[in-house]
């Protein structure tokens, strides 16, 4: 989507990349890890050998996807987050202190515990299953308001839920534990993964097969739950127990065993700083997860605005919206909020990241000259 009405500006530095060793260090987990979960043992592996991800060929969809509407794209505001996020720029969270190496000929998928059939599907086999193209937003738990730990990508992948129901879900298995292959494990909940949303054991991204830092060669993307229960990379390991049963890595360590993304938005540009007066275009990026972003409203000084939006694509990914501001000289504050298609709207409650996600109205204060 393009805008020949927008005056360009500048085009600020882009969202940064967080440093993702932040999330565990502030966890005090990081040396834990690396003991508990056979880092050293995996670093050897790495020695030996380099795992070559274009091996992989992607195939067509079984069902064609609908085409990404025109107009969900803005692409001549500098600054602002594309509609996609190129995969070297997509953030990385995880627990693997040295990225592991794992060839699609051994990687193995045991599905076991509260489940009539215990299964083991090959990446052969799993290849061989229907895939789906579907584009997810996904959001880690710590992000901050207006940070980074936030990327939207077109995942293909088949669908877990017919995995999981061929394998026979045992009545009362509210729980699906899911292990990388260094065993780090998350808990995400049944339900949300069996209602119908499409969540995906993922095997390419943005049209390539997976980066080895983002899971290579299979992860889980489940639209709409933060990443700490639900985004496991280089997945191995899947037991169907209870949430009284076991309690997951995050879960035992103060974080919610229910994990719906909050609706949120972000400031792209301005920055914040100074700029010359006259027309300033405010842009940035709105998400909810699962429900889609009906409204977005910028704050000028205290004074709410309606913002213009790109069309939805999916309800699982996150909307462009921009407004454009005859700025006046002064010292002026910006502010965002949304509102997702259930109707609410986001809370101006600041709170931080734990234990499900932080909240508050992202503000940026900017002098105009």
């Amino acid at each position: 989507m393009t805008r020949t009405d927008i005056p360009r500006t500048s085009p600020p530095a882009p969202p940064p990349r967080t440093n993702r060793r932040k999330f565990l260090v502030a966890s005090g987990t990081a040396a834990a890890i690396a003991a508990a979960a056979g880092v050293g043992g995996q670093y050897l592996q790495n020695k030996r050998f380099t795992v070559n991800t274009s091996s992989v060929k992607l195939g067509k969809p079984a069902v064609k996807p609908p085409p990404v509407p025109k107009a969900a794209d803005i692409t001549d505001i500098p600054g602002l987050s594309s509609f996609y996020t190129p995969n070297d720029h997509f953030y990385r969270v995880d627990t693997a202190l040295v990225v592991p190496q794992v060839s699609p000929q051994s990687w193995q998928l045991h599905i076991h515990g509260m489940v009539d059939t215990p299964m083991t599907i090959s990446f052969a086999d799993l290849m061989k299953r229907p895939m789906i193209d579907h584009d997810v937003t996904l959001t880690c738990v710590s992000e901050s308001v207006g940070g980074g730990y936030v990327g939207n990508a077109r995942w293909q992948g088949t669908l877990l839920a017919s995995l999981l129901k061929e394998a026979g879900i045992q009545k009362g298995a509210d729980q699906i534990v899911m292990r990388d292959v260094n065993g780090m494990n998350l808990g995400v909940a049944t339900e949300p993964v069996m209602d119908g949303r499409t969540s995906l054991l993922a095997v390419g991204m943005n049209g390539q097969p997976l980066p080895q830092e983002h899971g290579f060669p299979v992860r889980v993307v489940v639209p709409g739950l933060y990443g700490y229960v639900s985004a496991c990379k280089w997945v191995v390991d899947m037991e169907l127990t209870t949430f009284a049963a076991f309690d997951a890595y995050w879960t035992h360590r103060g974080w919610s065993q229910q994990a719906p993304i909050k609706t949120e938005s972000r400031i792209d540009v301005p920055k914040g700083g100074s700029t010359a007066a006259g027309l300033v275009t405010i842009a940035g990026v709105a998400w909810a997860q699962h429900r889609g972003i009906e409204a977005v409203e910028v704050g000028i000084d205290g004074t709410w605005h309606q913002a213009k939006l790109a069309s939805q694509d999916t309800i699982d990914t996150w909307r462009q919206w921009y407004y454009p501001w005859h700025a006046t000289p002064g010292k002026h504050t910006l502010q965002v909020r949304a509102t997702d298609k259930t109707g609410h709207m986001q809370t101006a409650v600041k709170h931080g990241p734990e234990p499900n996600g932080a909240t508050g109205y992202h503000t940026v204060q900017l002098t105009i000259t």
